[in-house]
């Protein structure tokens, strides 16, 4: 019987979260804590990248953690980003976020409507002569380097923030019936926070091959993975998975 659930991500900010509605249902607990947080790059670290920020024309944002450590670096090495510097996104949700730094200007912002990578290269097709800035984390694939050389643009990738271990609180008992992870990263943070885990009875679930591949690799067994046909989110395959295995189906 699972009583008891820790999903490693940030609690949800929203009373109407699916999570909460499937607490009521199976009467179950879920406790929120991430495995992983991510830290920006200081400005003595940037800097051995050799990166020129003001040779760009434009910037690629594909989160708003890539927005709050590029202005901050801005920031922290008095670099005054020019008015008509253009902001490029993966949607138009991540680029509004810019407000919180810059004036929002139409003619400045451009965004994919899907929220994917070729959606958005589509656009930035159209602006063949800008110079292409994509601030990146530390853990990424050379997928979308790889895309812009396809469409024949000038880019240059630059890490601007990291992504670590998020300490687990010892005075907090580590008593779960269910482990629900994201990203490889916090599989990786489970086991720094924990050397000596033992899964035994505690089920482990995932969102994404690759969660799932790091699972496997650690030699740990994985119970729940989504998305599926049947359940396209985390929280609809941990309602289907709480129906079968509480009996409840």
């Amino acid at each position: 019987m699972i009583k008891k659930i820790l999903v490693s991500q940030p609690a949800p900010s929203s009373e109407k979260s699916p999570y909460y509605e499937i607490a009521r249902k199976h009467g179950v607990e879920f406790v929120f804590h991430p495995f992983i947080k991510v830290e920006g790059l200081s400005a003595r670290e940037f800097r051995q990248q050799k990166i020129q920020i003001l040779d760009h024309s434009a910037v690629v944002f594909n989160s708003r953690n890539a927005i709050d450590h590029f202005f901050k670096l801005c920031n922290e090495m008095r670099i005054t980003v020019p008015e008509d510097m253009k902001y490029f996104g993966l949607s138009e949700t991540i680029l509004l976020y810019i407000q919180k730094y810059v004036q929002y200007r139409k003619r400045k912002v451009f965004f994919g409507t899907t929220g994917k990578w070729p959606d958005l290269l589509s656009v930035m097709a159209r602006h063949k002569n800008e110079n292409y800035l994509v601030p990146l984390s530390d853990v990424h694939s050379d997928e979308v380097a790889t895309m812009l050389d396809a469409k024949k643009l000038k880019h240059e990738e630059c890490i601007m923030y990291r992504t670590v271990s998020n300490e687990y609180p010892a005075d907090q008992p580590f008593d779960y019936d269910m482990l629900v992870f994201f990203t490889p990263a916090g599989i990786q943070s489970l086991l720094k926070n924990f050397p000596n885990f033992q899964q035994g009875d505690t089920k482990l679930a995932c969102f994404g091959k690759a969660t799932a591949k790091a699972i496997e690799a650690a030699g740990l067994r994985l119970d729940l993975e989504a998305p599926s046909t049947e359940a396209p989110s985390m929280p609809a395959a941990i309602d289907l998975f709480l129906e079968k295995e509480n009996g409840k189906a």
